[in-house]
């Protein structure tokens, strides 16, 4: 009996965890925030710079194995459709130096900015990367993934997006 509230505390306490990382400040079906991040280079850019593209916004990190499994797909991908009203634009949650290092021994051909905190914060908070957020030409989300995915289920996105 007198390990029941240690029990009982520590329940409460895992359930609040799980809680708490399940919750998102964005949903599908929202809007998706605009915000103004500065790029690798130091130059500014909004979300709202490519309004009426269909994008993916992939929140990511150099030294994640995940995030690092995905951009070669994202490289095809933004061959694939960059021409066609489409972009991927990852937010690096790393500094902008070894963004810039990273960007380019992986050959990424689309916008990459840096994370603030604040922007990461209003997303989620991104609590795990990668995290990838579909959005459609009105920037609205449509899709929201936490975790790596495969090309197939990005690209079968921005067909979709693209319709």
């Amino acid at each position: 009996m007198k390990h029941l509230g240690k029990y009982l505390m520590v329940f409460i306490v895992l359930a609040s965890l799980v809680s708490c990382s399940q919750s998102s400040a964005i949903e599908v079906g929202q809007a998706a925030p605009d915000f103004t991040l500065k790029d690798m280079d130091g130059q500014s850019a909004s979300l709202s710079d490519f309004k009426g593209k269909a994008m993916i916004l992939n929140f990511f990190a150099s030294w994640c194995p995940p995030c690092r499994s995905e951009i070669p797909d994202f490289v095809e991908l933004q061959k694939a459709y960059g021409d066609k009203g489409f972009t991927f634009i990852g937010v690096s949650l790393v500094s902008a130096g070894e963004s810039k290092d990273f960007a380019a021994k992986m050959g990424i051909n689309y916008p990459i900015l840096i994370d603030d905190g604040k922007v990461s914060a209003s997303y989620g908070p991104v609590r795990s990367i990668p995290t990838t957020f579909v959005i459609d030409k009105n920037m609205k989300v449509v899709k929201m993934y936490i975790g790596s995915r495969s090309k197939g289920t990005f690209e079968a996105d921005i067909k979709g997006l693209l319709k």
